[in-house]
């Protein structure tokens, strides 16, 4: 099928699936009340706040008393005909001047707590993102094997957003609301208990409307993040291979993809929006009626004498100041749902323990010759048990010397290669630098003594030099010199424009392929490890240059073990020893003359690349390493 259709394309990934809530509640309380001890670190904003916030509901309280004194002050003196229109007149001057009063004060502390609450919401962000962000370095390579970097972005990014809205919007709304439902109760049913109950009579139902709400927008949000964790995915995906996308000509299908995983995103939050509106609609509806019934009763009271108008008048000014803070109960319960939601997927990730990492006792190494020795290493990849992708692997190298590896792709090349620096852990046997098992030593210090050069090369939006000098980012420049000379790359970055200060593209996309492995192996040249290890890291390199990076490298070696990876026997035939995987295992090893005399698995390699290659029937390369 033609570009865009179906048939044609890998699946988007949006069968979207609802994650299952089962014991998602507990989790959720728990994620709170861990945010909530956070808080408490900064105890002098807290104290502060929660005094602010007080404060602000007294005041506000004291407003309907005024306005009800003032009233009944103004219609007393008129009915009485004892005072005449300038002792009216200064009675409601007084009278306004408290409720301006009370209104400045309960603004001003209004504004602290709503300043403080926003303060102490990015106090605990920037706290989180540093934590979050400290975690990912040092999980395992097994974790990010199998969780997509656009999850970890939104996580990153959105659920920290909602964590930090709880403060402002959760716990200091919540205390207001409590002073302002609790100090009313107080103040108002001692003055008449029926109108007091009815002034109140919808709070009740408003709560529960709140818990219920609760329960469905929780399970809505966490549906949401799923989704936007989706979306984030697609957007990065496709920006990522931008080129391939334009290339194959797939804007069509990637945008039904986006189109796809924004509709998924868009119907949850119509859902969300259409619950919580509706839900606050009859709040409203019962917080009228309760208006309407106090109203009613009150004007029964007043024709009987029972009430005053300025009391009346308390009990309906009490009601229009709930009538806000009970409208955002809903935005309460939203805040503290997505809060719940976002703190289980955040300390999820904060909470995980790396699959490697370094034992209590672990001491760092310090390498006095340099020798790595494999001693019948097996490794399994995490929920592969049974399945060993690389099975009794036995080898030793010792300072000056070279060990070639090389298989068919699936081998277990590169699954050798990210176990030296302890990437993965191995699941049967042992690597000893020095005698010494790697899984004893500290993880910065054994791996500041691996240089792994990989195939894959990665570049970061910065100055060539800065690439160059990322192990070490206060190397001199004669030495970062040395590490791209000896990669052959120093001519070509003496050519560009602004020399070494010239910017490399996102991901390095201004180099060519052969380009930015140079720059990978000048990288890992430049901290000059103990144990040198090339992951195929030639493989966009033309044969000539490999040769003189060979022969820069050769001096560099010379006193360093060293493990050449490679599907290309010519970067590998002068090594001292070459193993040949096959299925995990070892199934040929010698030296180059030796393995070709021995006429296996390795004879008929070099009878494909290299002596096709000078009879002219060309060189039928296998893939790149896995």
């Amino acid at each position: 099928m033609g570009p865009g259709g179906s048939g044609s394309r890998p699946k988007s990934g949006m069968d979207y699936k609802v994650p299952s809530l089962e014991g998602q509640y507990d989790r959720g309380a728990k994620a709170l009340l861990r945010i909530s001890k956070m808080a408490l670190g900064y105890p002098w904003h807290c104290i502060v706040a929660v005094i602010s916030v007080i404060a602000a509901g007294i005041f506000q309280l004291l407003i309907p008393l005024f306005l009800g004194d003032a009233v009944d002050n103004a219609t007393g003196l008129l009915e009485s005909g004892q005072g005449g229109a300038e002792e009216v007149k200064s009675a409601l001057v007084v009278a306004a001047g408290l409720i301006i009063g009370a209104a400045v004060l309960r603004g001003g502390f209004t504004m602290m707590h709503n300043y403080l609450g926003e303060a102490i919401g990015q106090h605990l962000a920037y706290q989180l993102r540093l934590a979050y962000f400290e975690k990912l370095q040092r999980l395992s390579f097994s974790y990010h094997d199998r969780i997509h970097s656009g999850d970890l972005l939104t996580r990153g990014m959105l659920d920290i957003e909602g964590i930090r809205r709880f403060i402002d919007f959760g716990i200091l709304r919540m205390i207001l609301l409590a002073v302002l439902v609790g100090g009313g109760a107080y103040l108002y049913m001692g003055s008449d208990l029926m109108l007091g109950l009815l002034s109140l009579s919808f709070v009740p139902f408003a709560f529960w409307r709140g818990l219920v709400f609760r329960l469905r927008i929780r399970a809505l949000w966490r549906q949401l993040q799923e989704a936007l964790s989706v979306l984030t995915r697609i957007m990065e995906e496709n920006l990522g291979g931008i080129r391939v996308v334009r290339a194959f000509g797939a804007q069509d299908f990637e945008m039904e993809k986006f189109d796809a995983g924004s509709k998924v995103a868009l119907d949850i939050s119509m859902e969300r929006v259409t619950v919580r509106y509706g839900n606050t609609a009859v709040m409203n509806f019962s917080y009228f009626i309760a208006m309407g019934l106090v109203l009613w009763a009150g004007g029964v009271k007043i024709l009987a004498g029972e009430l005053t108008v300025g009391e009346l008048t308390q009990f309906l000014a009490f009601m229009t100041i709930l009538q806000m803070p009970v409208r955002q109960i809903g935005m309460v319960i939203n805040g503290v749902a997505r809060a719940s939601v976002a703190g289980v997927r955040l300390f999820d990730v904060l909470d995980m323990e790396a699959a490697v990492g370094d034992r209590p006792d672990a001491q760092p190494l310090a390498p006095t010759k340099g020798i790595l020795k494999f001693d019948r290493v097996g490794f399994s990849y995490e929920g592969f048990p049974g399945e060993r992708t690389i099975s009794d692997i036995s080898f030793e190298v010792r300072p000056g010397q070279t060990l070639g590896i090389v298989g068919p792709p699936g081998s277990g090349k590169s699954t050798i290669v990210h176990l030296i620096p302890r990437f993965y852990d191995v699941t049967d046997g042992a690597i000893t630098i020095d005698g010494r098992d790697i899984r004893d030593v500290t993880l910065d210090s054994l791996r500041s003594s691996v240089g792994v050069v990989q195939q894959d090369t990665f570049l970061f939006t910065s100055p060539v030099s800065a690439n160059v000098a990322y192990g070490d980012p206060f190397a001199e420049q004669s030495r970062i010199e040395g590490a791209t000379e000896a990669s052959q790359l120093h001519n070509y970055i003496a050519a560009l424009p602004q020399g070494y200060e010239t910017l490399v593209g996102e991901r390095g996309v201004s180099l060519s392929g052969g380009q930015r492995q140079r720059l990978s192996i000048a990288r890992s040249v430049l901290l000059t490890p103990t144990v040198m290890v090339f992951d195929d890291s030639t493989a966009a390199i033309d044969a000539a240059t490999e040769q003189r990076i060979r022969a820069a490298l050769m001096d560099l070696t010379k006193d360093r073990a060293t493990i050449i990876v490679s599907h290309r026997l010519s970067s590998l035939m002068h090594a001292d020893e070459i193993v040949f995987l096959e299925d995990g295992r070892i199934v040929e090893r010698g030296a180059h003359d030796d393995l070709l005399a021995a006429g296996g698995r390795y004879r008929a390699l070099y009878d494909l690349q290299i002596v096709g290659k000078e009879t002219g029937g060309g060189p039928a390369e296998p893939e790149p390493a896995e």
